[in-house]
């Protein structure tokens, strides 16, 4: 399995690695922006109601004169004209009504004014809904009813038939009444009461109005001129049950017969709005509400309200107008890739406002909240909520309105923090793409800076392992760097190194042939001094007076000593040997030759100089295979590995095999004995490595044989190896030297 390496060019990835971590502190960096930008805004929007309710203060005149200064208000008798978006179109129908459901009142027993029936008999209940646009006031009454008796074409009574009253007090104070009272569905027709002890009834035209049947009863649509009244007003439905009858059942908002007895209606005061409506350029929505939590006016929408921060920066409003082309295109590049990749992955990163959110915490009549109640204590206040479906973070100022040194109103001011998350996710977008340019700048920096030392490292390491070859001779030199760093001081450190070492090595390669010189002229006097001494021996022998004894026991030591200095002689004429063939494959010209001409003669030869051996051999066709290198070291080679393979053949039987491919040949000889030790095949042919200490070692052997057989190899760019052939129970050594082509 091989291991994975952790190398300097990794580390320094690794270590470029920690630039990732800026974006998470410039992330935290900006949301702690953020914090400071909502105290901004929330001092704003306090600002923003601050300076609303100063435009309001004791300014009475802006406020209803009843319907604000109310100690008190009672639901369905103080009622509320709620701000219609369009005029309603007069037909019987509530689907104009914007909300009608929540927006409408329900009468019903409580709000009984006169009965002849008992509780559990009475049919009547209706449901009313008032709303203003423009200059008129907008009544709507869905009225349940048993039975619809309309008036009769001949009768001159207007109560004599399901009717409805309204009561009202007009600018000049003056009292008014009004019946509506249908003959048959279609447009209304509205009498005012002139005498009221007496009903005179004449028609009032500035009331217009639609009476349409239901399955359940009757609906009718009214439009008064907001003109006609001032803040007093009431109305009833009253139900006859047979034509020309009385009436047995009167629900309404309150008693239409006095003026004692009227109800009040809050509009929406338009100067109100006007002031208001100046103040919806801050991007906010702005409510007036009176001490009873009623809207007097409202400009401006929640879902628009972000505040004074909504400005979104073009981020591409700063492209290059440089005039250089190459600049132009790689920003205009970053561009394509920071809107088509980087954008819509930031989108899904950060937390993008919400584009539609429901709020309805609100409705359009009345305010509540604790900084409201705040306000009409006195104290203004603000607070932070979320909308009715949890999307969107608002912010609510709440200011009060002082009239004669008590407040009678309040302003509220809100906003969402759209414009903050805008803001700050383009900070957040700036800041990452600027980030990631320089994380990616860095990164590739880092990466080619330790690509460039790597490759250093690698030159050096390369120069240095080729510098020494697999048998630890110097084959080469390490190029002295001329960078001054650390690595140039390292490469001129080795360069010394493997110079040292290469003097060093050629001394010992040069050490045997020395030897050899400097001891053959001592080895040469010992010799003929031996032999000297031992033709002495040789005539005292023939002398008959000498002892003979004593000469015969110094002979052995003569022997001895003979034999001593042959074997020193064979061992420097073998170091001699191994010195002379690497000068001479130095010097050795190349040529083209036949190997099985080679090979077919050195086998003839061995068959005759080990005549005891079993040769097996094929004979190879000459003119077939040819080498480029000289032949005579071939047949050298090959006397030596025939030579080692014969001294430790078990059965005397020796096999050559010849084969080839069209690149090369191989020669394998092959011989049946004892298996190299483990580990030895590779040191086999290393000088001065032998494994003879089993045999007889008369002769000696400095392992230098097989040494030499791996030079010649070497010089004709081919190899040699030693294998244990566990088939044939013996060693095989096998010769590979490359062919013509």
């Amino acid at each position: 399995m091989m291991k994975w390496r952790f190398g300097l060019r990794s580390k320094l990835l690794l270590l470029s690695g920690f630039l990732f971590t800026i974006p998470w502190f410039g992330y935290q960096y900006v949301w702690e922006m953020e914090k400071y930008l909502r105290y901004g805004q929330e001092q704003t929007i306090i600002g923003t109601a601050r300076a609303l309710a100063t435009a309001m203060h004791e300014r009475a005149n802006l406020f209803n004169n009843q319907a604000s200064f109310l100690p008190s208000v009672e639901k369905g008798k103080d009622l509320y004209s709620y701000g219609l978006s369009a005029p309603i179109q007069l037909d019987g129908l509530n689907n104009d009504w914007p909300d009608f459901v929540n927006k409408a009142h329900f009468y019903q027993q409580n709000n009984q004014l006169y009965t002849q029936l008992p509780p559990e008999q009475l049919s009547l209940n209706f449901t009313a809904a008032v709303g203003t646009y423009g200059k008129y006031l907008y009544l709507y009454f869905a009225v349940i009813d048993d039975e619809t008796i309309y008036r009769n074409s001949n009768a001159r009574s207007i109560t004599s038939s399901d009717h409805l009253e309204l009561a009202f007090i007009n600018p000049d104070g003056v009292f008014s009444r009004f019946i509506v009272s249908n003959k048959t569905t279609g447009w209304i027709d509205a009498y005012r009461i002139t005498d009221v002890q007496n009903d005179i009834p004449v028609p009032a035209k500035q009331i217009q109005g639609h009476w349409r049947d239901t399955s359940q009863g009757y609906n009718v649509e009214i439009r008064i001129p907001l003109t006609e009244f001032n803040d007093h007003i009431a109305f009833a439905v009253h139900d006859v049950d047979r034509p020309l009858g009385n009436v047995i059942a009167s629900l309404g908002s309150a008693d239409p017969s006095s003026a004692e007895t009227l109800g009040t209606i809050l509009v929406p005061s338009p100067e109100i709005e006007r002031i208001v409506k100046g103040m919806s350029y801050t991007n906010s929505s702005i409510w007036v509400v009176d001490q009873h939590h009623r809207v007097l006016a409202k400009s401006g929408d929640i879902k628009q309200a972000s505040g004074v921060w909504n400005k979104r920066v073009n981020s591409n409003d700063s492209g290059s107008s440089s005039d250089n082309f190459i600049l132009n295109a790689l920003m205009n590049a970053w561009y394509s890739v920071e809107k088509n990749w980087l954008k819509p992955l930031y989108e899904i990163i950060l937390t993008q406002p919400p584009r539609n959110f429901i709020d309805q915490l609100y409705d359009s009549e009345n305010l509540t909240g604790e900084h409201i109640e705040s306000a009409l204590s006195g104290e203004p206040m603000s607070q932070w909520r979320l909308s009715t479906d949890q999307q969107a973070v608002v912010l609510s100022a709440a200011y009060p309105i002082f009239i004669d040194d008590s407040v009678k109103g309040v302003v509220i001011v809100e906003e969402t923090t759209n414009g903050i998350r805008t803001l700050r996710n383009q900070a957040l977008e700036k800041l990452f793409s600027s980030i990631l340019t320089i994380m990616l700048l860095g990164a590739l920096a880092f990466f080619l800076f330790a690509s460039r030392i790597s490759n250093r490292i690698r030159t050096l390491s390369n120069q240095a392992e080729m510098a020494i070859d697999e048998h630890g001779r110097i084959s080469g030199n390490v190029d002295t760097s001329t960078t001054n760093d650390e690595i140039g001081d390292l490469s001129r450190s080795f360069a010394t190194a493997v110079n040292r070492l290469g003097q060093y090595n050629h001394y010992l390669e040069n050490m045997s042939s020395r030897l050899s010189h400097e001891l053959r002229t001592p080895i040469a006097v010992v010799r003929t001094s031996l032999e000297t001494l031992a033709m002495q021996h040789q005539s005292l022998s023939n002398n008959e007076n000498i002892d003979t004894t004593a000469l015969s026991e110094e002979n052995p030591y003569l022997t001895r000593a003979q034999r001593g200095v042959e074997r020193l002689s064979l061992i420097l004429t073998n170091m001699n040997e191994a010195t002379r063939i690497e000068q001479i494959l130095q010097n050795t010209d190349k040529s083209q030759f036949d190997i099985g001409e080679v090979i077919n003669g050195c086998m003839q030869g061995y068959q005759l100089i080990y005549k005891d051996i079993e040769f097996t051999y094929t004979h190879i066709p000459q003119g077939k295979y040819q080498l480029i290198g000289s032949p005579e070291h071939i047949a050298q080679l090959l006397d030596k590995v025939i030579a080692n393979a014969v001294e430790f053949c078990d059965d005397k039987k020796v096999t050559v095999e010849f084969s080839h491919n069209a690149l090369e040949c191989s020669i394998t000889i092959n011989n049946n004995g004892e298996f190299l030790p483990e580990q030895m095949s590779e040191q086999l042919f290393d000088s001065m490595v032998s494994i003879r200490q089993k045999h007889n070692n008369e002769q000696p052997h400095l392992g230098l044989g097989l040494y030499i057989a791996r030079l010649i190899c070497q010089f004709h760019h081919g190899s040699i190896k030693a294998l244990n052939n566990k088939l044939k129970q013996g060693v095989d050594v096998v010769i590979i030297l490359p062919l013509i082509k």
